[in-house]
């Protein structure tokens, strides 16, 4: 994936109105790949039946030429380069090989060969291009302009680009901060949730740090720039999303030098057969039969499909049960780790809070029931998070909601409203209680110390009663964390942009000992590569756009995909579609279940490979039952690898990611 991904400016503009980035796709048949390969499909579909109909070769001999030209004409290209470089790439291994079918008489099977390497180049490049996409809609975050306020009072519009460290910018109501910085005047409720995965917008005052890209709320902002443009934190989530998107994994690395080491002396061997014998007076036409006869039997065909059926089988039935795995290196992978870190919002909680405490004051006259009905009449009209999880908590009680006049907000301090001639203020307790000795505050702090975000209610200037509120752990949460621990060999670690005592609750609720809280998103890469610089292969689970670095710098990544992020979605590796946790610990045991039959499977083909080698040197061994015998390898490893598409299979790698 390049790094020169600069979004259109009128698809910036649109983001900052609409206060999102727009969703915008590549097109399938905008990539060459994909239409070379989609004219290639259809040509061989269109030469197939006029073949096994018995028509003449006129018929469906150019057919099939123009397939093999389409589709490998791209790869066998790239082949001949990387030949000028002295590399022997198996793009043009794979070419030859399909050449070598057809001058046998094989042209069907080299048809097909080449299709179906026309398609996998074809879905590689649209990944990569659906990624970088996302990586754009990323940057759309940050809006395209920013207010600046000049030395004279005055205000001027300036791309964010042009912004200097010192300067000061105003954010109005509803726009997005156009630079990282610190506020100096005004008070509002930030939105930060793209950067620190918080599910409730924060209070900012001066001398509070903001950051580029979040959504300002109800009030107004003047803002110092602390850091360039290229340097802001969702700046660098891109940088940090791009690098580990271009780093291939250890695995890839080793694969590909296998490639290579083989496609040498797969080539050197099979010249040897054809002029060796030659050498020694043996005809032509046999000394050719008997060198494509080598080169069909060592074809490392068995092998490759030794490895992917049992892979793309568990794809395959863990798509079924809402988990969407995204290659086959993917899924071997899930079954090589041994250190899981979870974020807290959105993954181990549901992602939006929820009334936990009602606590009406000692001499109060107002019961639960009434204390909550007064404080949702007077949020009904707030578009707050809070506010809308105390009317829905009101709303699950049945309770009859009066109707609120002369309501007013201020930021940071909370909503009045008057409900049937009383005056009811809902806000936070530091700004609304009278002293810092009376009992509301002691509540609130008690709530607060528990990990409760704190609601006072005043009635007529008299506290009434405080609301706790909290996001909720989800019910699979607290098995998940013992499952992956079992799994794994210990105990997943908690990786938050939530406050410590939050996280801290949160953790104790779920069995989690390991609690890293107050994070941004450049701390939670730099705790997964502690990790793994300590041998550790570590799974990250994530929602958010402030997980995607840690989603692409870990050895493997799965995102929650019901509130996910779309950066998310398209960086992990992984997604729950359904948003069940429980699934990530039978996902891992399901690839330990692929692995195995890979190797079983890996055995298998290297027992016909070698066989049929053998006696094609050693003996004579005819042509179609060397095609036989290499075809029957195939069908026997493929068949074995299938078994993982029942739902025996799953229902197995539950009980074992299970206690």
């Amino acid at each position: 994936m390049t790094s020169t991904i600069a979004p259109p400016s009128a698809d910036r503009a649109a983001c900052a109105r609409d206060g999102g980035p727009p969703r915008r796709r590549t097109r399938v048949f905008a990539l060459p790949e994909a239409r070379w390969a989609t004219a290639a499909t259809v040509l061989f579909l269109l030469a197939l039946p006029l073949q096994l109909a018995g028509a003449p070769a006129w018929a469906w001999g150019p057919l099939y030429g123009l397939a093999y030209a389409t589709g490998g004409w791209e790869p066998g290209w790239e082949g001949l380069k990387a030949l000028k470089d002295k590399t022997l790439d198996v793009d043009l291994l794979m070419i030859v090989a399909a050449l070598g079918a057809a001058s046998i008489g094989q042209v069907m099977d080299g048809a097909l060969l080449v299709v179906i390497f026309a398609t996998s180049g074809a879905l590689e490049a649209l990944a990569t291009a659906r990624t970088a996409d996302s990586v754009r809609g990323l940057l759309d975050l940050a809006p395209a302009t920013a207010v600046k306020l000049t030395d004279d009072g005055g205000e001027q519009p300036v791309a964010v680009e042009e912004l200097a460290v010192g300067d000061t910018i105003l954010v109005r109501p509803g726009e997005r901060v156009g630079a990282d910085g610190r506020v100096l005047d005004g008070a509002s409720d930030v939105d930060q949730a793209t950067v620190t995965g918080e599910p409730l917008p924060v209070t900012k005052e001066p001398g509070d740090e903001v950051f580029a890209g979040t959504l300002n709320g109800t009030g107004a902002l003047r803002v110092r720039v602390e850091r360039d443009a290229s340097d802001s934190v969702i700046a660098r989530i891109v940088r940090m999303v791009e690098e580990a998107s271009e780093t291939k994994a250890p695995t890839q690395l080793f694969i590909e030098k296998v490639e290579q080491r083989y496609s040498l002396g797969m080539v050197a061997a099979t010249l040897a057969v054809f002029f060796v014998p030659l050498a020694f007076g043996v005809e032509l036409t046999d000394a050719l039969l008997r060198a494509m006869t080598f080169m069909i039997v060592a074809s490392p065909c068995a092998v490759v499909l030794a490895t992917m059926p049992p892979l793309l089988s568990a794809i395959a039935n863990a798509g079924r049960h809402g988990v969407l795995v995204k290659s086959a290196v993917v899924m071997e992978r899930l079954g090589q780790v041994d250190a899981v870190a979870l974020d807290k919002t959105g993954t181990l909680t549901e992602g939006t809070p929820r009334v936990t405490d009602i606590r009406p004051m000692a001499h109060s006259p107002y019961g639960e029931g009434e204390l909550l009905a007064l404080a949702a009449a007077a949020e009904h009209p707030s578009e707050h998070p809070l506010a809308r999880a105390i009317v829905d908590a009101a709303r699950e009680r049945g309770l009859d909601l009066p109707q609120a006049r002369d309501f007013t907000s201020a930021p940071g301090v909370g909503v009045k409203a008057v409900i049937d001639g009383r005056t009811v203020e809902v806000g936070a307790p530091s700004r609304l209680v009278p002293g810092s000795g009376h009992p509301a505050s002691a509540v609130a702090e008690g709530l607060e110390e528990s990990g409760r975000t704190a609601v006072l209610v005043l009635v007529d200037g008299a506290p009434a009663g405080v609301l706790g509120l909290a996001d909720r752990l989800r019910p699979d949460a607290a098995d998940t964390v013992k499952s992956l621990a079992a799994l794994t060999g210990s105990g997943p670690v908690l990786l938050t942009g939530d406050n410590p005592r939050a996280a801290a609750r949160l953790a104790a609720e779920a069995g989690i000992d390991d609690v890293r809280a107050g994070l941004l998103p450049q701390d939670k890469v730099s705790a997964v590569k502690a990790m793994e610089d300590a041998g550790r292969k570590v799974l990250v689970v994530g929602d958010g756009v402030n997980d995607a670095p840690a989603l692409a710098a870990a050895h493997t990544g799965i995102a929650m995909g019901r509130a996910g992020s779309d950066l998310a979605l398209e960086t992990a590796d992984a997604v729950i579609v359904r948003d069940e946790l429980a699934t990530v610990p039978t996902t891992i045991a399901l690839s330990r279940r692929a692995r195995r039959l890979v190797v079983q499977n890996l055995v298998i083909a290297g027992v016909f490979i070698t066989g049929l080698v053998i006696w094609d040197l050693a003996g004579t061994l005819p042509l179609p039952l060397g095609v036989l015998g290499h075809e029957g390898s195939t069908v026997i490893v493929g068949l074995n690898g299938l078994r993982l598409l029942r739902e025996t299979a799953w229902q197995r790698s539950a009980a074992e990611g299970t206690l």
